[in-house]
């Protein structure tokens, strides 16, 4: 099941990022991420074994960022690919069918080549500018997301994502993705958990 709601760590230091997960993990998520970038491997490893004790001991999902084998290593739930990470399918074929495998797409070219190679889900964006990730890809805003969805048709759940907060999640929702990531909104405040489930729930029966 993938989850409407997920969590993306932030922070300076991998003891932050692991601070933060454990916030969001009290507050109610159910799916983290772990987006450790630009440490060696084996600082990363370190600190998915110690993410992956903490989303254990509150049953939620743990994904990496970019680095499939040591989500196999540590038995977290999946993965999450970037455009310039490895093949889906060469991820797939390592971690085998019971691991999730995500990709990052910007565009409809994007959508179709991570459809194409069987993802689980897509994280689609940015919506709008965010500082979380640098060489930004193109923002594509409500209308943006509305014109990809239409096209697409899939029932590949498509996750909105980049500089999401509390007041986008409506109008986001009713373009018609399946759910949203955030980063900032909740490391600045792990109590907006409640809020984000709640507002996706109610969508979920509305739309």
């Amino acid at each position: 099941m993938i989850s409407k709601l997920q969590y993306i760590s932030q922070g300076e230091t991998p003891e932050i990022h692991l601070e933060n997960i454990q916030k969001a993990c009290v507050a109610g998520a159910n799916w983290v991420q772990l987006r450790l970038k630009n440490r060696d491997a084996e600082i990363i490893l370190e600190t998915a074994q110690k993410a992956r004790e903490i989303t254990i001991s509150f049953k939620v999902k743990l994904i990496i960022n970019d680095h499939y084998k040591i989500a196999k290593i540590v038995k977290a739930d999946g993965v999450h690919l970037g455009k310039n990470d490895e093949c889906p399918l060469v991820a797939r074929a390592y971690l085998g069918a019971s691991f999730i495998v995500g990709g990052t797409a910007n565009t409809l070219e994007d959508c179709n080549s991570l459809l194409d190679k069987k993802v689980d889900y897509i994280g689609l964006g940015p919506y709008q500018f965010t500082k979380t990730k640098k060489k930004l890809s193109p923002v594509l805003g409500l209308a943006g997301y509305r014109e990809l969805v239409t096209t697409l048709q899939t029932e590949t759940p498509i996750i909105a994502i980049g500089g999401i907060a509390l007041e986008d999640v409506s109008e986001i929702i009713n373009t018609g993705v399946y759910g949203i990531a955030v980063s900032g909104a909740v490391t600045n405040n792990a109590a907006s958990i409640t809020e984000f489930k709640e507002i996706l729930k109610c969508k979920s029966i509305t739309v």
